[in-house]
């Protein structure tokens, strides 16, 4: 569930950027890319994922990567190319490859206990 926003910017394979302000969704998998923003990175499908919908809905949407830089760090994620309408989201698989948690008290991101054991 989101409960909070952040902004980051986005890098493309061509080296195209764009700043989006996601809603930090804690029940998201994957990070979701708005239409418009994929086209303008020019992300393209690397695969097709079947997610649900908090309704138990199925359906398919296309995967890509890109490079994702937030205030507390960067790396590249894996990102749901989003379809006309839909808003951007912030997943968790893009957290925890930032070594992010979201603190749900404070509603910030906060730096992961990493665990070497």
């Amino acid at each position: 569930m989101g409960i909070t926003y952040t902004e980051g910017t986005l890098t493309g394979p061509t080296g195209k950027q764009a700043t989006v302000r996601f809603l930090v969704d804690s029940g998201a998998i994957y990070t979701l890319v708005p239409h418009d923003v994929w086209k303008t990175l020019d992300l393209s499908p690397k695969r097709t994922v079947t997610f649900s919908l908090p309704d138990g809905t199925p359906i398919n949407r296309p995967v890509s990567e890109c490079h994702i830089a937030l205030p507390q760090g960067d790396g590249h994620t894996p990102v749901i190319l989003g379809e006309p309408g839909d808003e951007a989201l912030l997943g968790v698989v893009t957290l925890e490859e930032l070594g992010l948690v979201f603190h749900p008290f404070k509603r910030t991101l906060e730096p992961m206990r990493m665990l070497l054991a």
